[in-house]
């Protein structure tokens, strides 16, 4: 591999970071124009809108096999329909968004608990440091917004589901899905989920849609950057790398979501927050780097 495109590699797993983090800044900005799992099916009607097109234009090879394309459906089901799902519906039913970031933000946890069962994948003890390095950063991060009483087991079943969801959606496309063509797989992961949230949306929602161009922007932004970009780079992650790297990446989406809601809407942003930011990067530079291998003799 030449070095330019080692440079350029090395990249990837910073801009997920950065395009995955504005889906906070997209969500708060749609959300107040529809219910939860009205919006969620509305973005994911446009993404396959856009992407079966193009994947028919570009012959793209589709999924052969019952078998690959549940495979392909139940990842997408659980990264898409249940973590989103339970994301969304945790936050209208009151629980504080700091109290949410950290409960997912245990994901890289969770899944380092598990690689090695599911996977066979070795986590040694610097990846724990720094996995366990990494969550002290994010509770710093969110600290600020964990005030708040009145939690209660309702609002934090979703939260726990969403966790669930997108662990176990890593687990599972890197365990049974380890190569698909990005644009016919994420048709099928995309198709998978909408047939989760219409019926949420026809069961616990009005459906009122209330179009503006804010409304507007915000679904495109959802559309384009999360589902099209930072899905395809996070199911490119999965394929190149060990699941512990690639869930480590999320206990930096806290601080990077908390720097764009301070300047996009003022939010604040403390001393804490900061020292944080830097402990939860440190420790996903930790967990993420590979041990020296010895010199050979």
């Amino acid at each position: 591999m030449s070095m330019k495109r080692e440079k350029v590699l090395a990249i990837v797993p910073w801009l997920f970071v950065l395009l995955w983090s504005s889906g906070f800044i997209g969500s708060k900005l749609g959300v107040p124009f529809a219910e939860p799992f009205t919006f969620l099916s509305i973005r994911y009607s446009v993404v396959l809108a856009i992407l079966v097109p193009v994947a028919l234009v570009m012959r793209a090879p589709w999924p052969r096999g019952g078998k690959v394309i549940g495979h392909l459906a139940v990842a997408g089901l659980l990264t898409h329909a249940l973590y989103l799902s339970g994301c969304v519906w945790s936050l209208r039913l009151g629980l504080p968004a700091g109290l949410l970031s950290l409960v997912v933000s245990l994901q890289p946890l969770v899944t380092a608990a598990f690689a090695g069962a599911v996977l066979g994948e070795r986590v040694v003890a610097r990846q724990w440091a720094g996995l366990g390095l990494g969550l002290a950063g994010t509770a710093m991060v969110v600290a600020h917004r964990m005030g708040g009483g009145g939690l209660t087991t309702t609002m934090m079943i979703p939260a726990l589901l969403a966790l669930a969801g997108i662990t176990a959606g890593t687990l599972w496309q890197k365990r049974f899905c380890p190569g698909f063509d990005l644009r016919t797989g994420t048709v099928v992961q995309y198709a998978a989920s909408l047939l989760i949230t219409v019926p949420l949306a026809f069961a616990v929602e009005t459906r009122v849609v209330v179009w503006s161009g804010q409304f507007v922007f915000a679904l495109l932004w959802v559309v384009f950057v999360l589902s099209i970009g930072a899905i395809s780079l996070l199911n490119y992650l999965i394929r190149s790398g060990t699941a512990v790297n690639v869930a480590s990446l999320f206990y930096t989406v806290p601080a990077v979501t908390t720097l764009m809601a301070w300047g996009i809407f003022g939010e604040t942003v403390t001393g804490l927050s900061l020292v944080g930011m830097v402990v939860a990067v440190a420790g996903v530079w930790m967990a993420r780097s590979r041990p020296v291998p010895e010199a050979s003799v």
